[in-house]
């Protein structure tokens, strides 16, 4: 067990090293083998472990070694297998695997080759320590790397400026949810002497709910998750992450930085079912996104936007479960969401790579004839994230709108309305994009082709997934065996304060019927509208609400009036009036007198040897003079 969980992180961050050290010397083939080869052996090896222990419930605490150690402190370098940890692995692993296989057709002519797929490997190597860390600290560590990548590789084509600023973006904004996640963890340190988990959740017992300290604790956590999961205030950075490759958002949108929140909440499930008041904020937060993430999605011309809004949307989701402490559906929804928006981001990719750059999806259309594979893939995730039964997105996105009846009917219309809203926006991309006439210049017409296979197969690949991965989770209406529930109960097992409420067998059904039919007629809708009356103008309505959704509801605008502004405003002031005047005045002000000092100094240097000589025994005399008057005056 040591030597095979110590080689999961390690082969990616060895593939990190070789390609990173020695990207301008090995051929381009040899650095795909191996920044490909690294990620696939290690999701071997995490199905090696996952066989291995898929009947045992417990935990493997494995310690490396002692790192920090001090007379009221102690961690460890040490890794936490468990059934959670197994899943995301295989997520990270096996989605990772497929989004690298595709980025050697996509980024084969990038000058940058080698070093993208160095950044790439790091990424997941920092996301496997993450979510195999045996502590907060370890965790901690991991969080921190994935934003350190995320800045790389938003920022990768760092030439354009735009691009380093979206970079900027995100690092910085995460920055601020991180400070809450450390926080939280000092907190912990003075309330449970340790960030260990096994500690820490064995020494809750005695608290009572709505304790004010895991109150804070789990408030400051979620401040990081928020952050890192861009939640409201924290979500403008993912959509300008679009700046970077296509697979680096497929990366970070699907199976890995975006879901660290989630996997720290649910990790910490203990911690936050004894604080229902924190739960509330969570869904309320969870709520508020999915809402806001879907009514701008729905005017967004281009076609990374529209799923980069589409995933702060989804994200919410995920949230809102979390709140409802319906913990395994909100692992059910990252599951899923993984294989059909990494399939999504991969297909934008491949039609992006056909059109030679072109986004605008008003530029577009009618492509389903030239990219037949490419067509079929989108339209199985978009099927998939619109809740279509039988695909995956009908099964987990449905479990949380349920989940969360329990916890409060009013999410539960708003979640409905919200999967209305997802079904417009995704359907307006599929027939803007692959239906009716095509809107491009002639060039990129002549140009057109499907993508190489390298790209294709993921494609293909995670349409399967898209399709079938949902059957882990069959609703109670058809069977009373939730796989997923049941592998992950070992890991809520201590958490006596889950809610059991479930909704009714008949509220399920009838739910789904519903959703089914408004998503019926929402296809309808949209085909009428975007393909047989041909909005090419798109004549959409600019009124005043779709003016405030195009344009993201100002909250950028609103951050810049309220944050941006105002700091370099004060960065400003202390530019001109504390540094200029007072700090380098003061600096050059030593400097002018020195000169002026020694300006009047050097007219005694006359080079006059008689003047030096009088000048010399007036000196002798004086010392004289005043030696003597002190010993008379003793």
């Amino acid at each position: 067990m040591l030597s095979l969980s110590l080689l999961i992180p390690l082969l990616p961050f060895i593939g990190f090293l070789v390609n990173g050290l020695g990207f301008r010397r090995i051929s381009k083939g040899l650095v795909a083998s191996i920044g490909c080869g690294s990620i696939l052996a290690s999701f071997i090896i995490v199905a090696v472990l996952f066989a291995q222990t898929y009947s045992s419930p417990e935990v493997q605490k494995i310690d490396l070694f002692n790192w920090i150690a001090t007379s009221s402190i102690n961690v460890s370098f040490s890794f936490w297998i468990d059934h959670l940890s197994l899943i995301m692995m295989l997520i990270i692993t096996g989605v990772g695997f497929l989004i690298h296989l595709y980025s050697i057709g996509y980024m084969h002519e990038d000058e940058g080759y080698g070093k993208f797929f160095s950044y790439m490997n790091l990424f997941i190597f920092f996301m496997l320590l993450l979510v195999m860390g045996a502590n907060y600290v370890i965790m901690f560590i991991g969080w921190e790397g994935v934003g350190l990548c995320s800045y790389l590789l938003i920022g990768f084509w760092w030439k354009d400026k735009n691009f380093s600023a979206a970079a900027n973006k995100a690092f910085i904004m995460n920055r601020i949810g991180d400070l809450g996640f450390i926080l939280g963890i000092f907190l912990m340190f003075k309330t449970f002497g340790s960030s260990d988990f096994d500690i820490i959740f064995s020494s809750v017992a005695p608290f009572s709910l709505n304790d004010p300290v895991i109150v804070s604790i789990t408030l400051l956590l979620f401040v990081g998750a928020i952050g890192k999961s861009a939640q409201i205030p924290l979500f403008t950075w993912l959509p300008d992450a679009m700046a970077g490759p296509t697979p680096v958002s497929a990366l970070i949108h699907a199976a890995t930085m975006v879901t660290a929140g989630v996997y720290m909440v649910v990790r910490s499930n203990i911690l936050y079912s004894l604080a229902p008041f924190t739960l509330e904020i969570v869904s309320i937060t969870g709520l508020l996104t999915a809402i806001l993430g879907a009514l701008i999605a729905l005017t967004q011309n281009d076609i990374k936007k529209v799923l980069a809004y589409s995933t702060v949307s989804q994200l919410g989701y995920m949230f809102v479960a979390l709140g409802s402490s319906a913990y395994s559906s909100g692992i059910f929804h990252v599951m899923t969401h993984a294989f059909f928006k990494a399939l999504l981001f991969l297909g934008a990719g491949s039609v992006i790579h056909a059109l030679g750059g072109e986004q605008n999806i008003r530029n577009m259309g009618g492509l389903k004839k030239y990219l037949p594979v490419t067509s079929v893939t989108f339209f199985i995730a978009t099927l998939a994230i619109s809740g279509f039964p039988p695909f995956s997105g009908f099964f987990s996105k449905d479990e949380i709108i349920l989940m969360s009846y329990a916890n409060n009917p009013v999410f539960f219309y708003l979640l409905v309305l919200t999967s209305i809203l997802t079904g417009i926006y995704m359907f307006r991309l599929y027939f803007l994009v692959f239906w009716g006439t095509f809107r491009g210049t002639p060039h990129q017409h002549d140009h057109l082709h499907e993508s190489p296979l390298s790209i294709i197969v993921p494609l293909m690949i995670l349409s399967f997934f898209s399709v079938f991965a949902g059957l882990l989770g069959l609703p109670e209406f058809i069977t009373d065996h939730h796989w997923l529930n049941t592998y992950l109960t070992p890991v809520f097992s201590n958490n006596t304060y889950l809610i059991k409420e479930v909704p009714t067998s008949t509220l399920e059904f009838l739910t789904i019927i519903f959703l089914v039919l408004a998503l019926l007629l929402t296809i309808a809708a949209t085909y009428n509208l975007y393909v047989k009356k041909r909005v090419e103008s798109l004549n959409e309505s600019h009124s005043f609400f779709y003016k405030l959704s195009y344009n993201k509801f100002y909250v950028d605008e609103l951050y810049h009036v309220l944050f941006v502004h105002p700091l370099l405003s004060f960065s400003k002031f202390f530019r001109n009036y504390i540094e200029n005047n007072i700090i380098d005045g003061s600096v050059n002000g030593a400097g002018n007198l020195t000169v002026y000092l020694s300006t009047w100094m050097r007219k005694i240097q006359t080079g006059n040897i008689g003047l030096y000589v009088i000048m010399m025994v007036a000196g002798i005399v004086a010392i004289l003079v005043f030696g003597l008057s002190k010993l008379f005056a003793f």
